[in-house]
């Protein structure tokens, strides 16, 4: 199981714009549909990743547990052409299993993952109410081979220090996961210009 850090976009980074469909209702989401929200987390996942796997049932009651209160997307860019287990239809099967609320979107052509500079699955960033980065890395310490329970600590400091306008801690640790399975052209040398 190969491990890929996050690359840790600089805090206080402006949120990408993106414009993505939901693999499960069908329609367009766009960054501009949480506006107003106090907070925005935006995650990297996929269907088949062990380091996914290992924390989906702690996305759902995260998102149980702040609802209302922040925003939640969660984001697919893995390639088709080497993991189509991860698709669309596939991910629509998950997000319905799972029972999440929030958008799980497709990101086809891999600009959104470039312009986040997302790089592993999970993959975390948190945004303030001015679509500001306040928080990038591990959800907590837990990994699918350690005996730790997930708990989401870290993410979680992070979203209740947002909330009350207070910066979270800079000791951020990079999430761990699988490396984003990315198209021929778009490996992340090829994404320089975009970071």
């Amino acid at each position: 199981m190969a491990e890929t850090p996050s690359s840790m976009l600089g805090l206080g980074t402006c949120a990408p714009h993106f414009r993505l469909r939901d693999a499960v209702t069908g329609r367009e989401v766009s960054i501009g549909d949480f506006d107003g929200a106090a907070a925005l987390l935006v995650m990297f996942i996929c269907n088949h990743c062990p380091f996914v796997i290992h924390v989906r049932e702690q996305l759902g009651r995260l998102a149980r547990d702040y609802e209302g209160r922040i925003s939640i997307v969660a984001i697919n860019s893995n390639s088709l052409d080497s993991h189509p287990q991860d698709g669309p239809e596939h991910m629509r099967e998950l997000a319905l299993a799972e029972g999440w609320k929030f958008p799980f979107l497709f990101d086809s052509t891999q600009r959104v993952a470039r312009a986040y500079r997302a790089a592993c699955t999970p993959d975390f960033f948190l945004f303030d109410g001015d679509r500001r980065l306040t928080y990038r890395g591990q959800l907590d310490d837990s990994r699918p081979t350690s005996r730790t329970p997930v708990t989401g600590r870290d993410l979680r400091a992070a979203i209740d220090a947002t909330l009350e306008g207070k910066a979270p801690s800079p000791e951020q640790r990079p999430s761990i996961g699988c490396n984003i399975k990315w198209s021929h052209g778009n490996e992340p040398d090829a994404s320089a210009s975009a970071r």
